[in-house]
């Protein structure tokens, strides 16, 4: 596979028939892309089309009786569960929020994971990625089916037919990033994770289901599209097709390989935030990777573990979403910690380079799990996700009710300052 290539790709895209969730194999092209670094906010040259009339509005399925202890139980809430019978009816999670501002309005665009209650045909649950469109990423529009045209939302890619894939049980999104060149406009390159058969040895392992002793092996993956609905795969040089390959025995990431969060820092300078769980040190880890072209990578090690012992970070940290500052240029990692307990809440560290030097902003969480009972969120949250605004910063997150529910909050902060975040407190229903 050349090491550059992908301008080709999306040319006969506008005529794809979606009629079937399966998208469409990648094609291998010759020609390097360049990159916009500008990928978090701004305008790309082909913007995510604007939603279509089969789709529904705000949380789903939710209709309170008490809209004043309602808003208490669902403080921070954006995206609920879908309608009983679509695509993300049974999970949601996994959020990749990005904010394009055009000349007249801006748009929000989110991707994220979703799950149907009716798995395949061994029982075992399928995920999925769908996209869900906003004008203030406040009250979002979704789709409860697969995208059938440029101008819907909905479910945007499902897990490949493929024995050999490396994504042929579950898919989530771990970052969308505008790649671009002279000749086609921009293509938007999504980073993931995927899950297959393949099974590992969960044993000691903490923050998974009590009883585990057996996982799935996750490893990353890229697609790519012209219009953020039709997505095809770019195939790595692993044999199931991931972009990244697990350590080697003895290794601290040779377990799995988990969402993959990719950062422009300039042309030809991509860094990979990953994370894995290094058995050796009884702890979650984030490990860092670079690359010039964006699909072949050469991993730099272990940047972030656990911390003290009683801290809400003690077992490690994962699922870091990173962002560079508009405002100094430094660089802010958003991660859910893992407790001694296995429960999870969202932490910042920050570090000038991006590449060493990771502090913790301090030694609590910037966000936990909801004290109200009945509360949504109050059995925890994780999976970040930062947007820097004009006045601060808004972070949406995943999170889960004592009973399992999942869905899609919102917390932003008190002004610049990153120490402390508030879940958003109105209703869109």
């Amino acid at each position: 596979m050349p090491a550059a290539f992908l301008n080709l790709v999306c040319m006969k895209w506008g005529s794809v028939s979606l009629d079937s969730c399966r998208p469409r194999s990648a094609v291998i092209c010759t020609m390097k892309p360049g990159v916009d670094s500008n990928s978090a906010t701004g305008s790309p040259a082909t913007e995510i089309g604007k939603s279509g009339s089969r789709t529904r509005r705000g949380h789903g399925n939710i209709s309170p009786s008490n809209p004043r202890l309602e808003q208490g139980r669902l403080s921070g809430l954006v995206l609920e569960l879908g309608p009983n019978g679509s695509w993300d009816g049974a999970m949601v999670g996994s959020p990749v929020v990005k904010r394009y501002i055009g000349d007249n309005e801006e748009r929000w665009y989110m991707l994220y994971q979703g799950r149907c209650k009716e798995g395949a045909e061994d029982g075992n649950p399928i995920d999925s990625i769908g996209l869900a469109v906003s004008r203030n990423g406040i009250h979002w529009t979704r789709g409860a089916d697969t995208i059938r045209s440029c101008s819907d939302a909905g479910m945007v890619m499902s897990c490949r037919d493929d024995w050999w894939a490396f994504d042929t049980r579950s898919i989530r999104p771990s970052e969308l990033v505008v790649m671009s060149s002279p000749m086609y406009s921009s293509v938007y390159w999504l980073y993931y994770m995927g899950q297959s058969d393949e099974k590992i040895d969960l044993s000691g392992v903490v923050g998974i289901e009590q009883g585990s002793r057996e996982g799935l092996k996750c490893l990353p993956g890229l697609a790519c599209s012209q219009d953020g609905r039709n997505w095809a795969r770019i195939e790595g040089d692993h044999h199931s097709g991931a972009i990244l390959d697990t350590g080697s025995e003895g290794e601290w990431d040779s377990l799995f390989i988990a969402d993959p969060h990719v950062v422009i820092h300039e042309d030809g300078d991509l860094r990979m935030y990953y994370c894995s769980y290094d058995r050796a040190n009884g702890e979650y880890g984030i490990g860092l990777a670079r690359s010039r072209d964006g699909i072949r990578w050469v991993k730099l090690g272990k940047i972030m573990g656990g911390s003290g012992l009683g801290c809400f970070d003690e077992k490690g940290a994962r699922s870091a979403c990173v962002v560079q500052s508009r405002r100094d240029g430094g660089y802010v990692m958003a991660y859910e910690g893992v407790d001694g307990n296995g429960r999870r809440a969202i932490g910042i560290a920050v570090s000038r380079d991006g590449l060493r030097g990771w502090e913790r902003l301090q030694e609590g969480p910037v966000l936990v799990g909801s004290e109200e009972e009945g509360g949504w969120d109050n059995g925890g949250v994780g999976g970040p996700c930062l947007v820097e605004m004009e006045g601060g910063w808004r972070l949406f997150y995943e999170g889960v009710s004592k009973e399992g529910r999942t869905g899609i909050g919102m917390a932003v902060s008190e002004g610049h300052s990153l120490g402390k975040f508030k879940r958003w407190t109105g209703l869109c229903l």
